[in-house]
């Protein structure tokens, strides 16, 4: 199994703690996004259509988005699992997911970024601004969830689920780019807890084959 990944990708760092916290072993293959790599014809063509990380390579199948990549190894690698078999549980966890990939992250990414630099010609400042107004809107979505329907050390029970896979990434990418998040005690628990897990420490951008010191 090849997971094409790029080390300061939040998605791809949900798919290597879902993969660590499963025990699956598998090829790091670097790709770039900095310098385009996902956008390479072959790349596009042969692994991923929607030319983005990660993608997983299982003999024949490729499969690209994080989210569904983690179903897919829910359902191939059941335990631990991930998302939650009971209704209201799933529902819950696919909740706090959601929020964090749907709502936040795509008007964060690096291309969302870069767009603003080069094409809309925004200041650094107005860049840092807008990256800090999403994550406030997200993590205040986030932090009220928690406090009323979270429980226990991750932020749905005794165990962590795809919520904390989701959650973590981006926390630490709002941390990288200086976002105050004192205000989310909740979830900076269930940080605090994650990153003292070996999954989630194995998984950590800075850990990668590719790491780049900013």
């Amino acid at each position: 199994m090849k997971l094409n990944s790029f080390f300061n990708s939040s998605t791809s760092y949900r798919v290597r703690i879902a993969l660590a916290l499963k025990g699956v072993e598998f090829e790091y293959v670097a790709v770039n996004i900095r310098t385009g790599e996902h956008r390479a014809v072959n790349y596009v063509a042969n692994v991923n259509p929607s030319a983005s990380v990660p993608a997983i390579v299982d003999g024949e199948f490729s499969l690209g988005q994080s989210l569904a990549i983690i179903d897919w190894l829910d359902e191939k690698f059941p335990a631990p699992r991930l998302i939650p078999l009971d209704p209201e549980r799933r529902a819950r966890v696919l909740e706090l997911s959601y929020l964090v990939s749907c709502d936040v992250h795509p008007v964060n990414n690096l291309r969302v970024l870069k767009y603003l630099d080069a094409t809309l010609k925004v200041s650094p400042e107005q860049k840092s601004a807008w990256y800090q107004h999403w994550v406030k809107e997200g993590m205040e979505g986030v932090e009220r969830l928690l406090e009323k329907y979270g429980s226990g050390p991750w932020c749905f029970g005794s165990e962590p689920t795809l919520a904390d896979v989701c959650l973590v990434p981006q926390i630490a990418n709002a941390l990288r780019l200086g976002c105050e998040l004192d205000a989310y005690p909740r979830s900076m628990a269930v940080y605090r807890q994650a990153i003292e897990h070996p999954a989630f420490e194995c998984a950590e951008p800075k850990l990668q084959p590719d790491f780049v010191s900013p």
